[in-house]
């Protein structure tokens, strides 16, 4: 951790409210990146995003600091995103059709046709896009979190273990797993046999 970001904790926690914003501008696309990745949804990621840094402002008297902030501040943000997706799950009327730049069987959104892509493009779009949703939704949360981080955010997988606090084992079978996974649910995108 750098010297700016050790001074910015201790300014907070010496009652510098306004210091936070040095840690969030610092951070803050990076884990609104990591939202977006388990949520799907830019307007959940932001606020899962949000929630995150003041989940770590009201924690951060308990930062230990044998990591570094953006470790802990991403740990918190997976749990959030995780939350939030769960509770998005939970909700019905979360459910409803909305109308939404893109189709998306998994967050229930329905797509205006684009007047330039031919019918055919969208049928494929829409269908390739249901069956990477379909993938990524038949993963555990912690299969789709460790695929995310490791494939998607190129974080090594001692970071996504100090992550998620688990052993670099575990955290290397749960992206096994997910490859394996979306490897069988994604071959006919590829050409392949299901």
């Amino acid at each position: 951790m750098d010297k700016s970001e050790i001074d910015a904790i201790r300014r907070i926690l010496a009652g510098d409210r306004d210091q936070s914003r040095v840690l969030m501008d610092r951070h803050f696309q990076s884990v609104f990146r990591v939202a977006f990745r388990i949520t799907g949804d830019e307007t959940d990621a932001e606020e899962a995003a949000q929630e995150a840094f003041l989940r770590a402002y009201n924690k951060l008297s308990t930062f230990r600091q044998d990591s570094s902030f953006s470790t802990w501040i991403t740990r918190i943000a997976m749990n959030t995103s995780i939350n939030l997706v769960e509770r998005r799950n939970r909700d019905l009327a979360h459910d409803g059709p909305r109308v939404a730049d893109s189709y998306s069987a998994l967050n229930g959104t329905v797509q205006v046709a684009d007047e330039n892509a031919s019918p055919e493009r969208l049928v494929f779009n829409a269908e390739a896009t249901t069956l990477r949703e379909a993938a990524m939704t038949a993963l555990t949360p912690m299969e789709r979190t460790a695929f995310t981080l490791r494939h998607m955010e190129d974080l090594p997988m001692a970071e996504i273990a100090t992550a998620l606090n688990l052993p670099v084992n575990s955290v290397k079978q749960a992206v096994f797993r997910a490859v394996g996974k979306l490897r069988r649910s994604l071959a006919p995108l590829a050409g392949g046999i299901r």
